[in-house]
């Protein structure tokens, strides 16, 4: 039995630690790297902190707004004499999100305002992530991502609408945005 063990278990064990090792960088780990860093802000919120009045919202909306569970925000705000600093982190993030496991679905914006993309991670009708990544040569840059389960795209987009409605600036999504300015 206990040559099994040795000539079996062993070095599955190993494999399944080296393989584990060697996964790079996530966003997850990211975050948590750099959440109590200088120049970063860091929320967690869940999507309740919103205040959505759900009685306004259609069927579609409101399967939307229930699927998403909450809300993830780091933001690294750019000054000038950390220019290099804020270049090294850009490009971490960027080689995070260039990971194929990332579906881009849309990217815009340009040199003078900045440029955004947002990808999802999972499957069409089953996403458990969207990703909001923005930056700005002179602001910073930011990630918010939307965790929940089986979040749809096309309904989640069609919930966008109804943020109008929400105040966000007694709440920590205020203070986020407050950051950039």
């Amino acid at each position: 039995m206990i040559s099994i063990i040795k000539n079996v278990i062993a070095p599955a064990l190993l494999a399944v630690l080296l393989f584990s090792w060697n996964q790079g960088q996530t966003l997850q780990h990211y975050y948590v790297d750099n959440q109590e860093q200088p120049n970063f802000l860091s929320i967690d919120a869940p999507i309740s902190m919103l205040n959505l009045d759900e009685s306004q919202l259609s069927q579609d909306q409101k399967e939307a707004y229930n699927s998403i569970k909450k809300l993830n925000m780091l933001a690294y705000k750019m000054k000038p004499e950390q220019q290099q600093e804020f270049e090294t982190e850009l490009a971490k993030v960027k080689t995070i999100l260039s990971d194929s496991k990332y579906e881009e679905l849309m990217r815009g914006g340009d040199s003078e305002v900045g440029q955004f993309s947002i990808k999802v991670l999972g499957d069409d009708d089953d996403v458990q992530e969207f990703i909001l990544f923005g930056s700005s040569d002179d602001k910073g840059f930011a990630i918010v991502r939307v965790l929940g389960k089986d979040m749809n795209p096309s309904k989640i987009m069609s919930l966008v609408s109804a943020f109008d409605k929400v105040n966000v600036d007694d709440s920590q999504i205020g203070q986020f945005l407050e950051f950039f300015k």
